[in-house]
């Protein structure tokens, strides 16, 4: 008997039961994607970090809310922020988000495959972002992407901004980030 695969749609996927976990829409499947404590904590300092300002030009979302890639997949980055204006009549859509926002930040954990990680570059960046944050807890640095060649490593002592996508959002990287 042949084994076939069974590929998700983007409102199949919308309906999964809750379990706990974290999951993307990648390839027509759901991908779980590694989380945990210090992984939460992390995403809501940043997410805290990020509100005050972020709201006056648009809305910060956390690790829930999924984006529709140009590639089809459905990504949920740990914190995002996407501008007033890309969002329908300046507000939220009650299901997944089309495009990637503008800012995509991604705690990076040890188990997670590099190529994944430059996969979700990619998608991002071809479906619409202006910066991307890769956050490494275990060794204090953020990577920040503004283009695949623009791309600045910031260490624990360094102050990572918002720069013109969010001006006035700075933070040094060892307070988020614990030793």
């Amino acid at each position: 008997m042949a084994v076939t695969e069974r590929h998700l749609t983007a409102e199949q996927f919308l309906q999964m039961p809750k379990d706990g976990h974290k999951y993307e829409l990648v390839n027509g499947e759901a991908k779980e994607v590694p989380t945990g404590g210090l992984h939460g904590d992390i995403a809501i300092v940043i997410a805290v970090l990020l509100a005050p300002t972020a709201w006056k030009y648009g809305r910060v979302f956390d690790s829930s809310t999924g984006f529709y890639m140009q590639s089809g997949n459905i990504r949920c980055p740990d914190v995002s922020f996407m501008r007033r204006e890309r969002l329908p009549d300046g507000v939220p859509p009650r299901g997944f988000i089309d495009g990637a926002p503008d800012l995509c930040v991604e705690i990076i954990s040890p188990s997670e495959e590099a190529l994944d990680s430059w996969a979700k570059i990619g998608e991002y960046f071809e479906s619409g972002a202006s910066q991307i944050w890769h956050v490494f807890p275990e060794a204090r640095r953020v990577v920040v992407y503004k283009s695949l060649d623009d791309v600045h490593t910031y260490l624990a002592d360094e102050t990572v901004d918002g720069g013109e996508l969010l001006p006035g959002v700075s933070f040094r990287v060892g307070e988020v980030l614990p030793a």
